[in-house]
């Protein structure tokens, strides 16, 4: 085998059927054999074992293909042990129309990435885009594992989760490096010549070594941090949530210059979702993170400005023009503006979550701390779908994942589905009409004090904390000048209009106190939490952009 084969990632196939086997090898050859390399098996076993020696030779597994049918070992049986081998690889289930029921089950058993029915005829058209696309999620996330900044800290630091954290969601490549765990980290220090005291450490491509950086500092360094190319626009959008993306992407489509500026990183709160399983389209579901990548891939093909790490500090109305004011000194200046600012989780208010936040206390599903709880206790505080996606999510990893809701029921809160699924997992506990009203731990989390609706108070080592305890909205920057609630969401449409509209026409849908101001999204008053309304909105909003530039 000569060294550039090697160096493909591979496809592994595997159907007890040889003419089958046969025919998918030479499909995924000629449609992916210049970029991977296709190995077949004619069994479930005889795949296992080549996986197993695949990985054990250092080899990259990007996609695994299985039959339904097989005898002695069922393709969903097989992909059930063979993510435990390469738990990063796509999984495929082939199957023919009767088994579209195992197909569906398989979705939530192994989580299966896609099912493709037999015969796919032609493959042009029912197999190579479905390959590719699974392909290019694959090579996205294999581009993380490799290359790029090496960050060095503490796991319970709260600077270091917070470098992490904006690797992670910026989708910027990167290794995680923990100083008390990882014999490389000490070795990378002294060759750099950087006190241990000195953490956490970024090392970058370029040979720079970055001590105790901020965010913003380490963002700079790596060029995440943009301009903007233009004094003037059509739309700017605030806020790079499904909301504001949706707009940037139908924005720039049809023809609006068209900026969108995000405090964070693209996806906003529902990027860091382990797991959108009821989005249209997406049977197997899809993560926050995979949502945002293609939007922002969408967005910028498409020829919309993004700015990340910026954030909005004031809206100005000047004359015909709106005039957004940034954290950095900058201006954008725009004819209509869009706030889609989304929301954030609110704080836990009881002792010891406030000193321990970040150091194994997370507020939202922090999935680059997924891998660290191997083995571990976890709890997660809320009931509604955030919490139960995470709870899902993090059952994989943790030893034990318990979750404490202050109602009832989770039926209240969280959709069937994710109930059906917390329900059927082992590790996974429920404490209904119980909350947690302390956090105890020396200088990282070491327990909860846990009150129950009825008994006395308990105090329970714990690993990490994730809380999901309801959202507020982004909109302090805009006070005095577009109309809010009593609690912060934006006012729009008919309800705007109380706050002395001033035109004689009644304000668009999505159009705030402001003409030329639009809102979308949850920080919109009334609005539906939901992903894919959030998504309607963003396009609507457009439209509604469209006629009142037309107007003005």
């Amino acid at each position: 085998m000569n060294d550039s084969t090697r160096s493909r990632a591979a496809i592994l196939v595997v159907d007890d059927e040889p003419v089958v086997l046969a025919a998918v090898a030479r499909d995924l050859r000629r449609g992916f054999g210049e970029r991977y390399r296709v190995v077949r098996a004619g069994s479930g076993q005889e795949a296992l074992e080549a996986l197993r020696e695949l990985v054990r030779r250092g080899e990259q597994v990007a996609l695994l293909i299985a039959d339904q049918r097989m005898p002695g070992l069922s393709g969903t049986d097989y992909l059930v042990r063979a993510r435990e081998v390469a738990p990063t690889a796509k999984r495929v289930l082939l199957t023919a129309y009767a088994d579209t029921e195992a197909a569906i089950q398989a979705i939530n058993e192994v989580s299966l990435d896609y099912y493709l029915l037999k015969p796919w005829d032609p493959p042009e058209e029912e197999l190579f885009p479905v390959v590719e696309d699974l392909l290019t999620g694959w090579e996205a996330g294999a581009a993380l594992e490799s290359g790029g900044a090496r960050l060095i800290g503490h796991r319970f630091s709260r600077e270091s989760h917070e470098l992490r954290d904006f690797l992670a969601r910026n989708r910027v490549p990167g290794r995680w490096l923990d100083i008390e765990r990882d014999g490389e980290a000490r070795q990378l220090l002294r060759v750099a010549g950087v006190d241990g005291e000195r953490l956490p450490v970024a090392l970058l491509e370029d040979g720079t070594v970055l001590e105790r950086p901020t965010v913003l500092e380490l963002a700079e360094r790596l060029g995440v941090v943009g301009q903007p190319a233009s004094q003037h626009y059509d739309l700017v959008i605030v806020g790079g949530g499904p909301a504001g993306l949706a707009a940037a992407v139908y924005g720039a489509s049809e023809g609006l210059k068209t900026i969108m500026v995000e405090r964070e990183a693209p996806g906003g709160q529902a990027g860091q979702s382990s797991r959108i399983e009821n989005y249209l389209g997406f049977p197997a579901g899809l993560s926050g993170s995979d949502l945002a990548r293609r939007a922002t891939d969408q967005a910028r093909r498409l020829g919309a400005e993004l700015l990340t790490l910026q954030d909005t500090t004031g809206l100005r109305v000047a004359g015909s023009g709106r005039v957004v004011e940034l954290s950095g000194g900058e201006t954008l200046s725009a004819s209509s503006v869009l706030v889609a600012s989304g929301v954030s989780y609110r704080q836990l208010d009881v002792p010891g979550f406030a000193a321990l936040t970040g150091s194994g206390i997370y507020y939202g599903a922090a999935l680059t701390e997924a891998r660290s709880c191997a083995q571990q206790r976890v709890v997660v505080i809320g009931g509604a779908n955030s919490a139960g996606q995470a709870a899902v999510y993090f059952s994989s990893y943790a030893a034990r994942v318990t979750m404490l809701v202050r109602g009832d029921s989770l039926a209240k809160s969280m959709s069937r589905y994710l109930i059906e699924q917390i329900e059927s997992l082992p590790n996974v506990e429920v404490r209904t009409r119980t909350q947690a009203v302390g956090a105890e731990g020396d200088g990282r989390l070491r327990a909860l004090r846990i009150q129950p609706a009825h008994g006395a108070d308990t105090v329970e080592e714990v690993d990490a904390c994730f809380v999901f305890i309801g959202a507020l909205p982004r909109t302090d920057w805009l006070a005095g000048v577009v109309a809010r609630d009593e609690r912060g969401f934006i006012l729009a449409g008919l309800d705007a209009r109380r706050d002395g509209w001033p035109l004689a026409r009644d304000p668009f849908p999505l159009e705030t106190s402001v003409p030329g101001v639009f809102v979308a999204g949850d920080v919109r008053a009334r609005s539906i939490k939901r992903v894919a309304s959030a998504v309607g909105e963003g396009s609507m909003a457009v439209s509604l952009v469209h006629q009142y530039l037309a107007e003005a």
